[in-house]
This record gives C-alpha cells, sequence and structure tokens, in this order.
C-alpha cells in the first residue's frame, strides 16, 4: 500500500529568526508551497507559540535572543511539544563535531547552513510533513 500524500494547507510551520528579512523571505517560501505559516522572533516568544498552536513543523534559527535555538529546542522535547519536528538553521559556522550533535538530538529532523536554498527547502518540508507540492497555474 502506497503512503498518501496530505495537502499542504492542512500544516502549519512556525518560522522563528530574530531576523525580520529572514522571517519574510522564509513566509514568502513557505506559504508559495502552500503552508500555513506563523512567526516567531526569539526563542520565548517560539516557545509560547509552539504550545499554543501545536505547528506540525518549526524552522528555528540556532541563534536567538531570549532562549537560544539549542535552548528552545531541549525545552520542547519535555513536553506534549516533543514529537515537533525541527530544522535548524544556522548562519554561522559549526564545527562538524557541533553539528553532528545538534543533528542527534530526537527532535532535530535536519540542519541547515544559510543562506539556504529554496527549492531544497521547500522539497525538504514536503519531505519531513508528507506533503505533495501544490500545483502552480502557469501563465495568466
Amino acid at each position: 500500500m502506497q503512503n498518501q500524500l496530505s495537502s499542504s494547507s492542512d500544516k502549519l510551520i512556525l518560522i522563528v529568526d530574530d531576523d525580520k528579512g529572514v522571517r519574510e523571505l522564509l513566509q514568502i517560501v513557505v506559504e508559495k508551497e502552500g503552508f500555513k505559516v506563523a512567526m516567531a522572533e526569539d526563542g520565548a516568544e517560539a516557545l509560547e507559540k509552539a504550545r499554543a498552536l501545536a505547528p506540525h513543523l518549526i524552522l528555528l534559527d540556532l541563534m536567538l535572543p531570549k532562549s537560544g535555538g539549542f535552548e528552545v529546542v531541549h525545552e520542547l522535547q519535555g513536553e506534549e511539544t516533543g514529537n515537533i519536528p525541527i530544522v535548524i538553521m544556522t548562519g554561522r559556522f559549526m564545527d562538524q563535531s557541533t553539528a553532528e550533535m545538534i543533528k542527534r538530538e530526537s527532535n532535530v529532523k535536519e540542519y541547515l547552513e544559510k543562506p539556504l536554498k529554496t527549492a531544497a527547502l521547500a522539497a525538504l518540508l514536503h519531505r519531513l510533513l508528507n506533503t505533495r507540492t501544490p500545483v502552480r497555474k502557469i501563465g495568466p
């Protein structure tokens, strides 16, 4: 029996980044793929929204004010939010051992370095959430 792909419009993605420009760019990419979007600009807001909204996936910047990304990852593990897949994004160079340590966290599904490749991000979101790419109309 084949796995059925679900509609991306049924899925909510929480975008967490302290840079407004990055949040807005990610919002455009994520919405273009048909997903619903919620946004947070720091770790405290990310935790609050993750608990309140129960998103299907979190795109999480590692370097954040008010609880860094790594603290958010750990905080979400011990709650009903522990099964939310997290994709870590960072603009900072990480040595291989640090990157591997982050990837071993149970709720971290992927680790991406900025600048993100939008097509690769879109494909990753659909793969992780088992959704189909929306049909795009061509022409007027």
